[in-house]
């Protein structure tokens, strides 16, 4: 196993550590670990000091009597930085006293999340980062600023051009944001009102976000056959990017539905002539055969979505333009794979959790395209849709550009185990090194969201530290039953404070609200 031939290399590698004295009582001292740095491919025998919320020391801990409050034995462990999540939907969640601990994330190994994904986020962020400090959290949090919410709140959720005036009221609260620490701007422009914005719109917003050096995070205007094809959308994604000046990061890209199934190759060629061009672009990624979305979004075509779910019910009982959606909402059933591949993974109405749409249209003896607004008269569903060929997870996974994402929501494995999954299937299955899959979930990842001092275990870093098992680390939650914690992480240390110790919550909430360089 390459987990275990990397192990092999320590004693060699630390023949390559970077010594620093350590000066003073240490709070932490990690010693005997197997310390993947975030940035080399090697792992090292290096002990590591931390006093107050930064790494004072890295080297070995032979050659030094180091004072320490508090020692962790790491033996046959490993020690890597805390992973960053790119893609996340916790914005609700940390800012439930119930839920502030994040430990779905949490026990991923991961240290600092990103919220505000999909071109939605809480507004303004100015609010919502008071009521995280003041009640405290239990990852590190870095906002963006969704486009769609800028759209709603200036325009509602119609679907027409912007006029200027509308633009420059646009313009405005996204400064407004970035002002308020948000790390750069996120669409969703799969998703209705972000769909509704023109290329040029959305430029002009990106505009704003690259002269306050943020980033452009998007969920593509299609990943499959949708609407302008999964090619055009990443050059659309690429074009944004070079009109505006700004860094493009792609959020969980993949080849959706058979009929764009292996087209990586052509996504990667559109990437790296984008990169060697000048244009920065990025990507994350979820290891899943499966996306999920809500259903209304994934199949209920969006000129019928103008003005929101009231007005969609409103045409759908106008006997004039009925068929026409239910031919554009079968249509989109097929393009995820029939109603056998779409999965009812959370509902207002829990009787439809876990059965598929066409379980449902079976018992409600309708075609499954009428099925659809029969359960959306029920109140919210999200749907799991298997349409993702392992050619092209395998593909991108590869790629130096593209890091770990979750886009952890409620009802898919994804939010509870996507980084141990990847790390239980792809690195012990050999697709990709261990190192690769560390570094590409910490400092890379810092690197693409501009985030200073973490990311690497570094003197002067943070410390954002796990500690994790590499016999047990895994995922555990399934589609039939997706709330299971993932298993394997001993020790989660961040800003310096301990998380999770001997594989239990500490019931400590040590994460901050992390701001700009």
């Amino acid at each position: 196993m390459r987990v275990k031939r990397n192990i092999l290399l320590v004693l060699v590698a630390a023949m390559l550590s970077r010594c620093t004295p350590a000066t003073g009582e240490m709070d932490i001292f990690i010693k005997n670990g197997i310390v993947y740095d975030g940035i080399d491919s090697l792992p090292k025998l290096v002990s590591i000091g931390i006093k107050g919320d930064r790494i004072v020391y890295v080297g070995n801990q032979e050659k030094e009597d180091i004072p320490t409050r508090r020692t962790i034995d790491a033996q046959g462990l490993i020690v890597a930085p805390g992973f960053i999540d790119t893609h996340t939907h916790a914005d609700v969640e940390l800012g439930s006293p119930s839920e502030s601990d994040n430990k779905p994330f949490l026990f991923q190994g991961i240290t600092t999340v990103v919220v505000g994904n999909d071109g939605s986020s809480l507004f303004p962020i100015s609010k919502y980062s008071k009521i995280y400090e003041d009640q405290g959290i239990g990852t590190n949090v870095i906002f963006l600023v969704g486009q769609g919410t800028i759209r709603e709140r200036v325009m509602g959720k119609v679907d027409r051009k912007a006029t200027p005036d509308e633009v420059l009221s646009m313009q405005d609260l996204v400064k407004q944001e970035m002002d308020a620490g948000a790390f750069g701007m996120s669409t969703g422009l799969f998703y209705a009102p972000g769909s509704y914005a023109t290329t040029q719109e959305v430029i002009s917003l990106a505009k704003v976000v690259s002269k306050n050096h943020g980033i452009y995070d998007t969920h593509l205007r299609d990943e499959g056959c949708y609407s302008i094809g999964l090619v055009a959308a990443v050059e659309e994604a690429v074009e944004i990017g070079e009109k505006a000046n700004i860094p493009i990061h792609i959020s969980h890209i993949k080849c959706l539905g058979r009929e764009v199934w292996k087209r990586s190759d052509s996504i990667i060629k559109i990437v790296e002539e984008a990169n060697k061009r000048g244009v920065e672009v990025t990507a994350n990624q979820y290891p899943y055969e499966a996306s999920a979305t809500g259903l209304q979004a994934a199949v209920v075509p969006r000129w019928a979505e103008s003005g929101g779910k009231d007005s969609l019910f409103i045409r759908y009982s106008d006997p004039n333009l009925k068929p026409r959606i239910l031919e554009g909402t079968r249509q989109n059933i097929e393009l995820r794979g029939g109603p056998e591949k779409l999965l009812i993974v959370n509902s207002e109405y829990e009787a439809y959790e876990g059965k598929t749409l066409g379980e449902l249209s079976e018992s409600m003896e309708l075609n499954p395209n009428e099925a659809v607004f029969e359960i959306l008269k029920k109140g919210y569903a999200r749907v799991a849709s298997f349409s993702i060929d392992p050619y092209d997870i395998e593909n991108f996974m590869q790629q130096e550009w593209v890091v770990t994402g979750s886009d952890g929501n409620t009802g898919h494995p994804r939010k509870y185990g996507a980084f141990p999954r990847k790390y239980k299937k792809y690195v012990k299955g050999g697709t990709i090194k261990l190192s690769d899959f560390i570094n590409r979930s910490t400092s890379k990842t810092a690197q693409i969201l501009r985030i200073p001092d973490r990311g690497a275990i570094q003197v002067g870093n943070y410390a954002d530290i796990i500690i994790f098992n590499p016999e047990t680390f895994g995922d555990r939650a399934d589609y039939q039953n997706p709330f299971q914690l993932s298993e394997g992480l001993e020790y989660s240390i961040i800003n310096g404070k301990i998380s999770v110790e001997n594989g239990g919550y500490t019931e400590k909430l040590n994460g901050r609200i992390l701001k700009k360089e």
